[in-house]
């Protein structure tokens, strides 16, 4: 089901996707959560030296990421604390490794803002803001972002000029996702093998 969800997310996000990368000259991925990770399962890139190659399956740590701060923001605490005591299965050793505390208060102020900043928490150089993706009962499904060097873009200039876009990127995909679920889902009946004819049975 996650895969199937995932393929069909693309296709309705990849014209937005490729939009706000346009307006913005910067890498923009979706990602979904698993177990205390996230897995990218969408990606529209341009050029960068950054410090961890990011690509589609690539998995990283949610907690210090933009993407999974939205995602385990999304969960009761008390899920989000349980997901959060699974291991990390993606080998990469993060730079931020906040206490229990630490967790609890930035995914509280992240469901008061409805957004996420990631200022090289991850690695060195990474800098990255999140928004969440929702169906149309209002579960959030997956987090849209957009990522960029540290060195080259400010918090300011993150905050300020591309999480407007990245909002309103979110909510466009978010309803092209609502009226893909509202659509009528038309099924088409499989065509009946006719039955081979009954053979006379010979008398003796």
């Amino acid at each position: 089901m996650t895969y199937v969800l995932s393929r069909n997310l693309w296709e309705v996000a990849r014209p937005h996707m490729e939009s706000l990368v346009s307006r913005t000259h910067e890498s923009s991925s979706i990602a979904q959560l698993d177990g205390s990770d996230i897995v990218y399962v969408a990606r529209v890139a341009v050029p960068k030296n950054i410090a961890l190659a990011m690509t589609i399956g690539t998995r990283f740590a949610a907690m210090p990421t933009s993407l999974g701060k939205v995602l385990l923001a999304a969960l009761p605490p008390a899920e989000s604390s349980r997901v959060l005591a699974e291991p990390s299965r993606s080998g990469i050793t993060a730079r931020w490794q906040p206490s229990e505390a630490e967790r609890a208060a930035t995914l509280r102020e992240v469901r008061a803002r409805g957004w996420s900043l990631t200022d090289e928490q991850l690695a060195p150089g990474i800098r990255s803001i999140a928004a969440p993706l929702r169906d149309g009962e209002g579960a959030v499904i997956a987090a849209l972002n957009v990522t960029v060097h540290a060195a080259e873009t400010s918090v300011e200039v993150l905050t300020g000029q591309y999480l407007p876009l990245l909002l309103q990127t979110a909510g466009a995909i978010s309803a092209d996702w609502a009226s893909c679920q509202a659509a009528p889902q038309v099924t088409v009946p499989q065509p009946v093998s006719p039955q081979p004819a009954p053979q006379p049975i010979a008398l003796p």
